[in-house]
């Protein structure tokens, strides 16, 4: 995050009133949006983030708290007048104009001059990679074309910050994929904030400077994508950022029992809670070597995922371990399913969840 903060939420809360009950949709989020950084609020469905998303443009009025922008108090400011732009899934694009005249929208209404208009819009549809298209209809283009015309839309007003709703949900994979690199390439290059809203756990690593993630109103971690994948702050950010296994004991003298093996934890005594990623953990049929955790278990499933083979193996106190193996060389399966196997991974591996 830069020095000057774009975006400030304070203490924000957001109550609705349902069959005569208070529902907390947003819970007390503090939070501050560096200017130029992408920022991503992630978490599953109902878990407070549009809703976050939509008080930061003033379509909610919060119940308590403060929200800002560049340092100006709008809590009571209507949409209109703050210096944000939305980009939501539906593109709402005007089917009856043209490429170029949709992106020249609100230029034409705020009377902006001629010569300015065709400048900006020239500029962002360079920028969005679609110069020579600029007579064509929104039925002509495809979805990932449309969804750039909806960007550059709201681009071209120049905004302190652009708030952006899963905007790439009604895209099909391959090309959402493609269009994260591009979005990304795109904020980069016009240098405004962009605050996104996704559930999409790739999305936001692919895309973002730092993730906010939320789970039933509140912000449960707020850092870089490495750190969130990596370190975890709570078993509910653990579980729901990639795959993870959960691991739970007590451990005595840095090393934790658990089906009928060890897993390290240097420097942890008492009941710890254990997250180790899939692609870290090797699987094999040979005891490991002293100085590794080790678990033993018997594999219940293998998938073949083409980059990767994908193990489930449960061990003997009933906990069930998912394994990444990276098809390097050949595709042939390490283990087949009843195979008794070892599983092993470095203790800096096995991260202590709350540590």
């Amino acid at each position: 995050m830069t020095g000057l903060s774009a975006i400030e939420l304070a203490d924000v809360v957001k109550e609705y009133h349902s069959h005569g009950e208070v529902v907390q949709a947003v819970k007390g989020v503090t939070l501050g949006i560096g200017e130029g950084e992408f920022f991503s609020l992630l978490g599953p469905s109902g878990c407070g983030k549009t809703t976050t998303m939509r008080m930061i443009a003033g379509f909610e009025a919060p119940t308590k708290g403060v929200v800002k922008l560049y340092g100006q108090d709008v809590t009571d400011v209507p949409p209109n007048k703050r210096d944000v732009n939305m980009v939501f899934q539906s593109y709402a694009l005007f089917p009856h104009m043209s490429v170029w005249d949709n992106v020249a929208f609100g230029l034409k209404q705020r009377k902006v001059a001629q010569a300015e208009i065709r400048r900006r819009v020239g500029e962002m549809l360079e920028i969005i990679g679609l110069t020579g298209r600029e007579k064509r209809m929104p039925r002509a283009l495809s979805g990932g074309q449309q969804q750039r015309v909806a960007l550059a839309r709201a681009l071209v007003n120049q905004p302190r910050a652009l708030l952006l709703d899963e905007p790439l949900g009604a895209l099909d994979l391959k090309l959402r994929q493609a269009m994260q690199i591009e979005l990304k390439r795109i904020q980069r290059e016009v240098g405004i904030t962009f605050v996104y809203v996704t559930h999409d756990q790739s999305e936001a690593l692919t895309m973002s400077d730092r993730i906010a993630v939320m789970n039933d109103g509140v912000v449960e971690q707020l850092a870089g994508p490495r750190e969130i994948y990596e370190r975890p702050a709570t078993a509910f950010v653990a579980g729901f950022i990639g795959t993870s296994n959960l691991l739970a004991g007590a451990a005595t003298g840095g090393e934790m029992k658990v089906g009928g093996g060890r897993v390290l934890v240097p420097g942890h005594d008492g009941d710890v809670t254990v997250t180790v990623r899939p692609e870290k953990i090797t699987i094999g049929t040979d005891e490991p070597a002293q100085g590794l955790s080790a678990v033993k278990g018997t594999v219940s499933e293998v998938v073949y995922l083409g980059t990767y083979n994908s193990y489930a193996v449960s061990l003997a106190d009933g906990a069930e371990i998912t394994v990444f193996q990276q098809n390097a060389h050949d595709a042939t399966a390490t283990a087949e399913r009843g195979d008794s196997v070892w599983l092993s991974w470095q203790a800096q591996h096995s991260y202590v969840i709350g540590s």
